[in-house]
């Protein structure tokens, strides 16, 4: 059984930082591109940035700048260190992680459960 989980989410004022964090845990060979994903009250879910195995970053227009990511291959473990938070990153923050099973098997989409972000003063 494969599961993806998130952590590091709460209530930070504006200009503030918070760290999230995603690991992947259960009997799998790799994780492959691993990125966080946000879904805000009556709004699509976003992507917010993606990093691969080898360490490529992409990242959404609005966080770019503010946001940094990363990842720990020997934990399995993504990290998404957020900076100068602003009111509109409230959100539920997701993990989505391409996971193979096996060597000699294709990947798939794990999702986790999520984790809220709120940014008020």
């Amino acid at each position: 059984q494969v599961q993806v989980e998130e952590s590091g989410g709460g209530l930070v004022q504006p200009g503030g930082s918070l760290r999230l964090a995603c690991a992947a845990s259960g009997n799998f060979f790799r994780v492959y591109a691993m990125e966080w994903y946000r879904q805000a009250p009556g709004k699509q879910r976003e992507l917010v940035a993606l990093i691969t195995f080898g360490g490529i970053t992409n990242y959404g227009e609005s966080v770019k700048g503010r946001f940094t990511i990363s990842r720990d291959n020997d934990k399995n473990t993504m990290y998404l260190q957020m900076n100068g938070l602003k009111p509109e990153d409230t959100a539920v923050y997701y993990c989505r992680a391409d996971i193979a099973r096996a060597q000699d098997s294709g990947s798939r989409d794990y999702w986790g459960q999520g984790t809220q972000v709120t940014v008020s003063s």
